[in-house]
């Protein structure tokens, strides 16, 4: 009996995985730097720094697309952390720029990369309503506050495939607390303004009639 079919099949195997797991490991080291560059753009955008943040989403968008041709199709899920934060940090741009957001395609992303970077994004966006609010930009909040409410709900059918989608219920339900908690600061706010204009209008009709 032979067994020459074998040694040269289990030779095959070996070179295969070889090569599966030299892919992975590039893949889990610098897709690190990805993230990186993504998270540096959603801080220089909360700093109004547009040029700084829109140099490093595009370096993270060159890296990453490298990176796919490590990932192909087997290892797809070693990149999908960092699509899903290119797309966060590509809508949060959008938004700042008030410009339209992009398309899955225009970003090159797996629909699951997609969707949950969406939900990150309702995240940065309550930030921005905040520093809003502390400046007194009232208008500019609700503005924002909107974004959310838009981006959650276009979100929300797709939970019916969470089981298909690792987290997305988690994201949801997680953007879900931070909408109430923001609805609830901007309804305070809107009372306390309210207050305020009241006050001011008795003190002035006070001051007329003496």
């Amino acid at each position: 009996m032979s067994f020459t079919n074998v040694h040269s099949s289990l030779d095959e195997i070996n070179g295969e995985l070889r090569n599966v797991e030299e892919r992975r490991e590039t893949l889990i080291k610098n897709t690190r730097d990805v993230i990186i560059l993504c998270s540096k753009s959603i801080v220089a955008l909360h700093n109004n720094e547009i040029d700084e943040a829109r140099n490093k989403i595009s370096q993270a968008t060159v890296m990453l697309d490298k990176f796919r041709e490590y990932a192909k199709a087997d290892l797809h899920k070693y990149i999908a952390v960092a699509e899903q934060e290119l797309v966060e940090a590509y809508m949060l741009k959008s938004i700042v720029e008030e410009s339209s957001l992009p398309s899955k395609k225009e970003l090159n992303v797996v629909g699951s990369s997609y969707l949950t970077g969406l939900l990150d994004c309702i995240g940065e966006v309550k930030r921005m309503v905040y520093d809003k609010m502390r400046v007194g930009k009232a208008g500019d909040a609700t503005k924002l506050f909107a974004i959310m409410q838009d981006l959650y709900s276009i979100v929300y059918p797709f939970s019916v495939y969470d089981n298909l989608i690792p987290g997305l219920r988690r994201k949801l339900d997680v953007s879900k607390m931070l909408i109430e908690d923001v609805r609830a600061v901007i309804t305070e706010e809107t009372r306390r303004a309210i207050m305020i204009d009241a006050v001011d209008n008795l003190q002035k009709n006070f001051l007329n009639k003496h």
